[in-house]
C-alpha cells in the first residue's frame, strides 16, 4: 500500500471515529436534558412566582447563584448591578462559548390562572405595580440552568470553557440608571472571561413548540427613544385665537410623524416603525396648556434608515409647529442597536438546530422590530441570537408578550436547554478541528 492511500485512510478513520465520538457526547447530553426537564420546569415555576423589576434581581440573583454553586461552578456576583456569571471550565483547550439569559421581570399585573401566578408588588416610576415576567425571562433562565447542569455532568469531556451569564435589566434600567447588557460590556465582561462567541435565544409565546426560527444578518431592530415638547401659548378654551394651541400641533405632528414611514421611507429595503407611546399636556377641559410632551420609539433595521428618520422626525416636528406658531423641541436617545447574527458563524452553526428540533422545525423568519440588548454582546464578538417555540400548538390563541395574559407551554423549554447544549458541543467540536 502506498504511503498516500495509507493516510487518505487513516484520516477516514479518525474523521469517523471523531464523528462517532460526536454524535455520542450529543446523544449523553440530549439524555440527560430529558432527565433533568421536571428540575426545569420547577425552576421556571420558582422564578415566574417571584419575578423581580430591572435592576432589582436581587433574589433572583441570589438564586442563580447558590444553584450554580451547588453545579460546583465557579461563580461571580453583582455584575451589571444583579447580573451572576458562572463559569465551567474544563480544563482542556479549547474555545469560551458564553450562553446568555435575561433575568428581569415587568410591571405587568398577570391574569393567567396558574397555581404559580405571580402576586408580587413593587414600585416602578414613583407608583405600586404588579410584577411579573410577562416576557419568558423565567424560561430563559430555567433553560440555562439546565443546560448548566447538563453541561457540567460531562465536564471531563468538553473542550474549553462555558461562561453562563445570566444578565439583569434587558427590559431597560430605571430613568438615571445604568444596566443590562450595555453595563456588563462597560464592565469588562467580554475581556474579563476570554469571550470568543456568544449564543442568546428567547422564547415565542407565538411560535408552536418544537419550532425554533432564525435569521441570517440583523434579526430584532435598533430601539431608539424620542421625546418631543411642544410649547404654545396658554389661552382659555373658548378663545383659542388668543394663543397658540400645542394640543392641535402635537395632534399634527403625530400624523406627520407616520408620514415620514408611510411616504418617506424605503420600506422594501427593511421594516421601520415611529410610535407615541406617551402624551402629557393640559390640566382642565377649558384650559389649552403652554406645553404638551410626547415620548415615543423608533425602531430600525438598517442604520442609513436610522440616520435618516431621526433627522426627518426633527424636521417634520420643528416645521409642523413653526407652521402654527409653536415651538418643538426634539431629542432623540440611541437605546439598543440591531441585533445582528454573524452570518458566517449563523451558517455554520444552524445544523446544530436541525439536529435538536429537525429541519423541518427549524425556519428562517422575518426581521421583527423588536428590540433586545444581546445586540450589545453581538456587537462586540459573533454571536447567534435565535426563538424558541413556547405556544401550544393545540391553543386556539397565543397572548403577545408584555400583556397580562402572557402564557408558555413549558414543554418547550427541554429544546431551548438541547438547543444551547448542542450549539456549545458543537461549536468546541468544530474549533478543535
Amino acid at each position: 500500500m502506498k504511503f498516500s492511500t495509507y493516510i487518505f485512510f487513516l484520516s477516514m478513520f479518525l474523521f469517523s471515529f471523531d464523528s462517532y465520538a460526536q454524535d455520542a457526547l450529543l446523544e449523553s447530553a440530549d439524555k440527560t436534558a430529558i432527565e433533568i426537564e421536571n428540575q426545569v420546569i420547577e425552576w421556571r415555576r420558582h422564578f415566574h412566582e417571584n419575578p423581580e423589576l430591572s435592576n432589582r434581581e436581587f433574589e433572583t440573583g441570589a438564586k442563580i447563584a447558590a444553584l450554580l454553586k451547588e453545579m460546583g461552578l465557579k461563580v461571580d456576583e453583582g455584575i451589571a448591578k444583579t447580573g451572576v456569571v458562572g463559569v465551567l471550565d474544563s480544563g482542556n483547550p479549547g474555545p469560551t462559548i458564553a450562553l446568555r439569559a435575561d433575568i428581569d421581570a415587568l410591571p405587568v399585573v398577570e391574569r393567567a390562572d396558574l397555581s404559580f401566578k405571580s402576586t408580587k408588588k413593587s414600585e416602578y416610576l414613583g407608583k405600586e405595580v404588579g410584577v411579573m415576567h410577562a416576557c419568558g425571562h423565567d424560561t430563559h433562565i430555567a433553560m440555562l440552568l439546565g443546560t448548566a447542569k447538563v453541561l457540567t455532568s460531562m465536564k471531563d469531556q468538553l473542550s474549553g470553557k462555558v461562561v453562563f451569564v445570566f444578565q439583569p435589566a434587558e427590559e431597560g434600567a430605571p430613568p438615571g440608571e445604568e444596566g443590562g447588557a450595555k453595563l456588563m460590556i462597560k464592565e469588562g465582561l467580554i475581556e474579563k472571561y476570554g469571550i470568543d462567541v456568544f449564543f442568546g435565544q428567547h422564547i415565542s409565546s407565538g411560535l408552536d413548540v418544537g419550532r425554533i426560527n432564525y435569521k441570517l444578518g440583523g434579526l430584532m431592530a435598533a430601539s431608539d427613544r424620542f421625546t418631543i415638547k411642544v410649547k404654545g401659548k396658554q389661552t382659555h378654551g373658548s378663545r383659542p385665537w388668543g394663543g397658540v394651541d400645542p394640543i392641535v400641533t402635537s395632534a399634527q405632528i403625530i400624523l406627520g410623524l407616520q408620514t415620514i414611514v408611510s411616504r418617506q421611507t424605503e420600506l422594501t429595503k427593511e421594516a421601520a416603525v415611529i410610535t407615541v407611546g406617551v402624551i402629557n399636556g393640559g390640566v382642565r377641559n377649558n384650559i389649552i396648556p403652554e406645553e404638551v410632551e410626547m415620548v415615543g420609539t423608533i425602531r430600525t433595521l438598517d442604520t442609513d434608515m436610522q440616520k435618516i428618520i431621526h433627522e426627518k422626525i426633527i424636521k417634520t416636528a420643528t416645521l409642523i409647529a413653526e407652521s402654527q406658531g409653536a415651538t418643538a423641541e426634539v431629542d432623540i436617545q440611541i437605546g439598543y442597536p440591531v441585533t445582528f447574527n454573524n452570518v458566517d458563524l449563523t451558517r455554520k452553526m444552524i445544523g446544530s438546530l436541525f439536529d435538536v428540533a429537525g429541519e423541518e422545525n427549524v425556519r428562517i423568519t422575518p426581521a421583527s422590530t423588536g428590540a433586545e440588548d444581546f445586540s450589545f454582546f453581538a456587537r462586540k464578538v459573533p454571536s447567534f441570537f435565535y426563538f424558541v417555540g413556547g405556544k401550544n400548538p393545540n391553543a386556539e390563541e397565543s397572548f403577545p408578550h408584555h400583556t397580562p395574559d402572557f402564557l408558555i407551554d413549558e414543554s418547550g423549554l427541554i429544546v431551548g436547554v438541547k438547543a444551547f447544549c448542542h450549539l456549545t458541543l458543537d461549536y468546541m467540536a468544530q474549533e478543535k478541528d
